[in-house]
């Protein structure tokens, strides 16, 4: 049924141009004309592979969603919302929903069929765009997991750390899929992951275009772009995306 995904990068209006400026960037992309309605969305065209990151312009602070992009826009529409899920809008050639605990994401009918390569930063570390994150409340997080694994039809992968699951995503899809279980009850949000092979390299390199470190994990730094907008950039092969062993 989903035969392509993209990462939807969401910042408000007023702070946009500087948001992608700072995403093109680091994804090694350049920004297509403006489309929509009223111009508010962007594709990240890369220079080799199929576009699977996106822009849009937002009212709200912004983060970061899923589009699935479908062969049957009824037929997905139907089985969506028998699984849970809740219409926002029927833009006609794509859907705007929400999950059982109001992440937000679109059904459309895009396609592609190859991801684009890791790009190069300043010193020669490879990196990748390739994952969105979903931020569920601790009282949701297991219904969302259910909810994903039945909307997607692709199996759960659960984390040796307890607040992490991922959605197994087939390839060649180029977005992976990880649930996070936050510390507290809350709205349910998602944030953009990078892969990189070198974090600290990586964030230094951001902070040239304006970024900023807020904390760093075990295998992640938490980073906000010039915009404000939260994003990680995670230990995992550019490549395979898996964390070394």
């Amino acid at each position: 049924m989903i035969r392509w995904n993209c990462a939807f990068i969401d910042r408000p209006t007023d702070r946009f141009e500087t948001a992608m400026a700072f995403w093109t960037a680091v994804t090694g992309t350049r920004l297509s004309e403006p489309h929509g309605v009223d111009g508010e969305f962007v594709t990240l065209l890369p220079s080799q592979g199929d576009p699977c990151v996106r822009g849009q312009r937002v009212g709200g602070p912004g983060g970061a969603h899923l589009d699935l992009d479908v062969e049957d826009l009824d037929a997905a529409r139907r089985h969506a919302l028998g699984v849970g899920a809740v219409l926002v809008a029927d833009r006609g050639h794509f859907l705007s929903m929400r999950s059982p605990s109001g992440a937000a994401f679109c059904l459309t009918t895009g396609d592609g069929s190859a991801a684009p390569a890791p790009i190069t930063g300043n010193d020669g570390v490879l990196s990748r765009l390739d994952q969105v994150c979903l931020d569920i409340p601790p009282s949701a997080f297991d219904r969302e997991v259910g909810f994903w694994t039945a909307l997607t039809g692709w199996p759960a992968r659960p984390s040796a750390l307890r607040e992490f699951t991922g959605i197994t995503v087939p390839e060649p899809l180029p977005i992976r899929i990880l649930l996070q279980r936050k510390d507290t009850e809350g709205p349910s949000t998602g944030h953009i992951d990078i892969a990189c092979a070198d974090i600290d390299a990586t964030a230094a390199w951001h902070e040239t275009l304006g970024a900023r470190r807020v904390s760093r994990g075990a295998h992640w730094a938490v980073m906000h772009d010039p915009t404000g907008g939260v994003y990680c950039l995670t230990g995992r092969h550019p490549v395979t995306g898996r964390l070394p062993q």
